[in-house]
């Protein structure tokens, strides 16, 4: 549904110019940072993804550890992504980086793309913008999948933000077949979208999922496209069952580790959040004017998922939270461009534009990762979380398909530069002997455990090095290769 163009106006004439140079300069930023490409959260992971897919495209085996077993993370874009590291050479983080701008370049066009098929302003695609980057809370909140400026700084490299963007593709393609009576292969060139979206992210595929929900609920489709529509949904399916690295079906009887990681979701939403609640007004007004308003359903889908969550324990659902940001978000934006009494869009107007420059305050921090700390203003400085240091420093003697005992937080980063862990650092459904693993590692650093028990564990890996504390040698026939930052040291295994 579009909406009516309102006259204009000082107030519209400088919305118009304010908010793509705020844009502007927004995507200069991440731009940057994606040259700089701070390492924090997942980054290992994904780099590690592309080693082993850069090393055998047929049979990666798992990202982490020496085993031959499938992953999740062997996705449609990850496999793009790993077939331009085999062909062309240059280094796992290059290939993020070049992941990272298309990445980025999909989400802006995208979300561009959708906000034109809920207005005709031509400013509203800017201030959406602005409201999914800028419109949380007092409190900085970052994780894959959530578009605030500093969330997005440190995971746009991540197949998240790619299928992010590729979901707001697929709700404006959607959205067009409904109003304008599609064919066949229109249709089933959006099953197969919709399957690529849940592929690449499972979690964002689940977000893009209720919006095509909403989409579709608020167009009131005619009884003859539901066949076409039935027929997408089908291939979607089929395609989710015929991705040969890994069974995306299983991932629905995912262990309980996932809910402890996810946890942390359910805290402090107020904090989070709270900017949000202008989107909720927002979208009373739209309930107010239309009770299928697409935004409307899609919010109210989303937020169910995630109370379900919260209710039921199964805390991963809480990924879906930005089913129900999103229309907030957006919603907010595009108040201040509906048609209307100018002096009600005006105030509108003035709300927004200081909540927010109160979320850009919250997350200020983010020029350090383009300019450092050093250079940041005290106050500024204060919001700046420094991002890790890597484990580059091992690269002289540790080398790809290595095996190295590390505890969790050197787990996560390791296996980016090709060595493998004992343990993963991250949880991992398709491994089987995961919790013996985590055990052994466990054991391999308690206090107590004798010496031989330690070199019976390395040995049954193959351990071929250590990492861990200065000081803390684990074994005594353990030899010092390299000191590295925070007091870590590289041992070799005699």
């Amino acid at each position: 549904m579009r909406v009516a163009r309102p006259s204009g106006g000082a107030a519209a004439a400088v919305g118009r110019a304010v908010a793509p140079a705020a844009v502007a300069l927004v995507l200069a930023l991440l731009l940057l940072v994606i040259v700089r490409l701070p390492w924090a959260g997942d980054l290992g992971m994904h780099a590690a993804t592309l080693q082993r897919l850069r090393h055998s495209l047929p049979h990666p085996g798992s990202p982490l550890v020496d085993a031959d077993t499938p992953s999740p993370y062997y996705s449609p874009w990850m496999l793009v992504l790993g077939i331009v590291a085999k062909v062309t050479g240059p280094s796992v983080f290059v290939v993020l980086r070049v992941g990272a701008l298309a990445g980025l370049a999909l989400l802006v066009t995208g979300v561009w793309r959708y906000v034109r098929t809920l207005s005709d302003r031509p400013v509203a695609p800017a201030v959406a913008l602005l409201c999914l980057l800028f419109l949380w809370g007092p409190l900085l909140f970052e994780w894959s999948g959530f578009l605030g400026l500093n969330s997005l700084a440190l995971t746009v490299s991540y197949p998240s933000v790619f299928a992010l963007g590729l979901a707001f593709h697929f709700w404006a393609l959607l959205g067009r077949a409904l109003r304008r009576g599609a064919g066949w292969g229109a249709w089933l060139g959006l099953g197969a979208l919709w399957a690529v979206i849940l592929l690449v992210h499972q979690f964002s595929g689940v977000v893009a999922s209720l919006g095509a929900l909403a989409t579709v609920v608020a167009a009131r489709p005619a009884r003859e496209v539901l066949p076409r529509l039935g027929a997408a949904v089908l291939l979607g399916l089929v395609v989710l069952w015929a991705w040969p690295y890994y069974d995306f079906y299983a991932l629905f009887f995912a262990g309980a580790g996932l809910e402890a990681v996810h946890r942390p979701l359910y805290r402090d939403l107020l904090g989070r959040f709270g900017l949000v609640l202008l989107g909720v007004v927002a979208l009373g007004l739209r309930l107010r004017r239309d009770r299928r308003d697409p935004l409307v359903v899609f919010f109210v889908l989303g937020a169910a998922v995630f109370a379900a969550g919260g209710v039921s324990g199964h805390y991963s659902w809480g990924r879906a939270l930005p089913a129900a940001l999103i229309p907030a978000q957006l919603a907010a934006a595009l108040e201040v461009v509906s048609a209307g009494r100018r002096s009600v869009r005006t105030a509108w107007a003035c709300v927004l534009g200081a909540a927010l420059l109160a979320g850009a305050w919250t997350q200020a921090g983010t020029l350090g990762y383009v300019v450092g700390r050093a250079a940041l203003p005290g106050a500024v400085a204060a919001k700046y979380r420094a991002p890790w240091t890597g484990y580059r420093w091992i690269t002289p003697w540790v080398k790809y398909g290595d095996v190295v005992m590390a505890r969790t937080f050197p787990a996560r980063q390791i296996p980016a530069y090709g060595p493998y862990t004992v343990a993963p650092g991250y949880p991992d459904v398709f491994l089987p002997d995961e919790g013996r693993r985590d055990a052994a590692v466990r054991r391999y650093f308690a206090a107590g455990t004798p010496v031989g028990e330690r070199r019976g564990i390395a040995r049954e890996y193959g351990v071929r090095w250590v990492v861990d504390r200065a000081g803390d040698a684990p074994d005594p026939g353990l030899r010092k290769v390299a000191d590295g930052p925070g007091g870590q040291v590289l041992y070799a295994v005699r």
